[in-house]
Order: structure tokens, then C-alpha cells, then sequence
């Protein structure tokens, strides 16, 4: 898969969301958040975010649930660039994060978490893995 997302550092242990048992999911997506409590691989820029999928899961396999990553430290893909210290979000390209739009503009999106490092457009870099929703009034 292009772009996965690799585990580094383990920091919590993966925790089950439901999955449709018609959908396929390769380890290391970066998955959305649906309700209720259900992941589906990410399509667009600032999708809320579940996780990162610790396994893969095959297409009507019969399962229904999926170990997710909620935290923890992954080397990913970026879009644009990015500064040491930036909030990330989900990039419109699959399995890619990029600096979060001004804080004026998150109202109901999503953090993917935290840049560990500089980079650039195509490049990997370490990223902190800490899914939180930032909301304005």
C-alpha cells in the first residue's frame, strides 16, 4: 500500500472499532471515525479520525471489528509542509496528513496529532499519534 503509516513506538495498546465485513483495510490506514464507534478508510481532508489500522482486514472475511491505533509514534506521509511542533490532519490523498488549517477554520475537524519533525510534500516524518477534535464555539 502507498503511503502506509509504520509503527515506531507503540506508546497505548490498539483498541477494537467496528469495520464492515465487505471492506478491505490494509495495515497501517489511517482510518475516519464514523458513528457509532465504526472506522472506514479515510477520502477527504479533515475526516475525523479513528486511528491508525494495526492489522489488515480481508474483504467479507466475516469480521466485524478491527484494532485501531489511538496512539503512539508513526513515521508518515506528508502533503505540503510541515513545521516541528504542527497540529496534522488527514490530507485529501489517501494515507497523507498535512498542517492543520488556522485555528479559525478547525471548527468540527479533526487532529491526526502532532509533527515530531520538518518536511516536505512526499516526504515521511515522525508524527505523534493523538486523535483529538477541536471545536470552537
Amino acid at each position: 500500500m502507498a503511503n502506509e503509516a509504520t509503527l515506531i513506538y507503540e506508546t497505548e495498546l490498539p483498541i477494537d472499532f467496528t469495520v464492515a465485513n465487505a471492506t478491505g483495510i490494509e495495515k497501517g490506514t489511517l482510518l475516519k471515525m464514523t458513528d457509532p464507534m465504526t472506522a472506514i478508510i479515510n477520502s477527504a481532508s479533515n475526516d475525523p479520525v479513528a486511528g491508525i489500522a494495526k492489522g489488515e482486514k480481508i474483504i467479507s472475511d466475516g469480521r466485524t471489528k478491527l484494532e485501531v491505533y489511538r496512539h503512539g509514534i508513526f513515521k508518515m506521509t506528508l502533503s505540503g509542509s510541515c513545521t516541528v511542533g504542527d497540529a496534522l490532519v488527514c490530507a485529501a490523498e489517501a494515507n497523507m496528513v498535512k498542517t492543520a488549517p488556522n485555528y479559525t477554520s478547525l471548527s468540527g475537524s479533526n487532529i491526526v496529532g502532532t509533527a515530531l519533525e520538518t518536511a516536505t510534500t512526499g516526504e515521511t516524518l515522525l508524527v505523534e499519534l493523538n486523535p483529538q477534535t477541536v471545536r470552537f464555539a
